[in-house]
């Protein structure tokens, strides 16, 4: 099932299934599409909610309380359906509750709703993750929106670039079979700006921490057009796309990440691992911007 938000000037749909955001067009800009088309020939997927794990671990495989369980990268909501919370003409709600299945692969009980609320050409998405069980709930979760680059036929991915709200000076961490290797390499330095090339992703997806800025702008040096995604508090961030060749790129603010080379497998000891007690909820946001 499909839904829709509208407003003068934007029209975004949200499926059913993975309460996955599946188009953002501005209607005031030709009808222009924001949001990857999920070919399935390069990469299926619009905008996936990465939940309760985000990144892969090692084996697919987890421990908690001595018991192993196999969870494959990313976690499972992405492929669950929600049910309908709430809607109205610029709000939709729709939640993820623990199930059967889900506990077969993750032992604890939760609520995850999952919030769209669209105001002018910027949409705002929720998680409220909460603890509806007797025990703890350890859980990550993550956004992976990918948007259209280029966005505009007559142009070409190179000629879009990654521009920040300030000097900024990072490094990302490598991957290594989607496990974090312990090693780091130099990406800017002093800088506002980070020039698109498919040369950045042959290794894998840039992994951020410990970074100060609070949103990212994909925007082209040809146009005026660009997407803006905001992240208050997020402590890691992912840029990816698939590899050259694909016509999107992501950006990934995440509250976890993905396992290291020679983790002990225990959720517990996981980086970036979140824990409610019960009762207790977890409230994080981001925002999309058209422009």
């Amino acid at each position: 099932m499909t839904y829709t938000l509208e407003n003068e000037q934007s029209r975004v749909t949200i499926q059913s299934n993975g309460a996955e955001l599946s188009s953002f067009i501005r209607k005031d800009l030709d009808n222009l599409e924001y949001i990857w088309e999920a070919d399935p020939a390069v990469w299926a997927r619009h905008a996936p909610v990465l939940f309760p794990i985000v990144g892969r671990l090692p084996n697919d495989t987890y421990t908690y309380q001595g018991q192993s369980y196999r969870l494959t990268q990313h976690g499972f909501a992405r492929d669950q359906d929600f049910t309908l919370v709430r809607q109205m003409p610029a709000e939709l709600v729709l939640e993820l509750r623990a199930n059967e299945a889900t506990r077969a692969l993750f032992p604890f009980d939760f609520s995850l709703l999952i919030s769209y609320r669209l105001a002018g050409p910027m949409l705002t998405i929720g998680w409220e993750v909460t603890n509806i069980g007797t025990g703890e709930l350890l859980f990550g979760i993550g956004a992976h929106p990918a948007f259209r680059c280029p966005l505009l036929a007559n142009e070409q991915f190179e000629d879009y670039e990654f521009v920040f709200d300030h000097l900024v000076t990072f490094e990302r961490h490598l991957l290594e079979g989607g496990l974090l290797n312990g090693q780091t390499e130099p990406i800017l330095n002093e800088e506002t700006a980070m020039p698109l090339r498919y040369e950045l992703f042959e290794q894998d997806a840039l992994v951020l921490k410990n970074f100060d800025f609070t949103h990212v702008t994909l925007r082209s040096r040809r146009s005026e057009r660009a997407v803006r995604v905001r992240f208050d508090g997020f402590p890691y961030l992912g840029l990816w796309t698939k590899g050259p060749g694909a016509r999107f790129v992501c950006i990934e603010p995440w509250h976890g990440i993905a396992s290291s080379v020679g983790d002990s497998g225990d959720l517990a000891d996981k980086e970036g691992i979140l824990t409610l007690q019960p009762g207790q909820e977890f409230v994080a946001s981001y925002s999309i911007t058209a422009e």
